[in-house]
C-alpha cells in the first residue's frame, strides 16, 4: 500500500488501483495481427511474425494498415509489442499467444484476444461484446 495526499486528505491505496484507473480512461485501440492489409485478411498465427497490423478504433472502424517492422527481428514479439504500445494499442488480436508475450502485454496494458478467421470478424466480435 502507498499513501497519497490529495488536498490534505491522506489516502492509502494499492498502486495497482491507481494504474487500473488510468488504464480505464484510455480510449481503446484495437490492433489485429494480419496476413494482409485489408480488414478481409486472415488473422495471423503469431503477432510478432505477422506481416501486417491492422488498426481499428473502439467502434470497430478500420483506421490503417501498417507493415510489421519487426517481423524478421530476433525478438520479434517483444519489439512488435513496443511498437504497438507506442501506437496506443489496448487490444491485440492474433490466433495464439505464448505465455511470455502475454506477460509482457499485461505489463503494457494490452489485452490479448485469440481469434481464428477474418480480421473484420474478430473486431466485430470484440465490439459486440463490449
Amino acid at each position: 500500500m502507498r499513501t497519497f495526499v490529495l488536498a490534505g486528505l491522506a489516502l492509502s491505496l494499492p498502486v495497482t488501483s491507481v494504474f487500473v484507473f488510468a488504464q480505464q480512461s484510455r480510449p481503446e485501440k484495437i490492433a489485429v495481427a494480419a496476413s494482409g492489409k485489408t480488414p478481409s485478411a486472415l488473422v495471423s498465427s503469431q503477432p510478432g511474425r505477422s506481416p501486417f497490423f491492422l488498426f481499428f478504433d473502439k467502434k470497430g472502424t478500420f483506421m490503417e494498415a501498417v507493415d510489421n517492422p519487426y517481423k524478421d527481428a530476433g525478438s520479434a514479439g517483444i519489439s512488435a509489442l513496443e511498437f504497438l504500445a507506442s501506437k496506443g494499442v489496448t487490444v491485440l488480436v492474433a490466433e495464439a499467444f505464448g505465455p511470455r508475450i502475454v506477460e509482457v502485454m499485461q505489463g503494457k496494458g494490452i489485452k490479448p484476444i485469440e481469434f481464428k478467421g477474418v480480421a473484420a470478424n474478430a473486431v466485430r466480435s470484440i465490439v459486440e461484446t463490449r
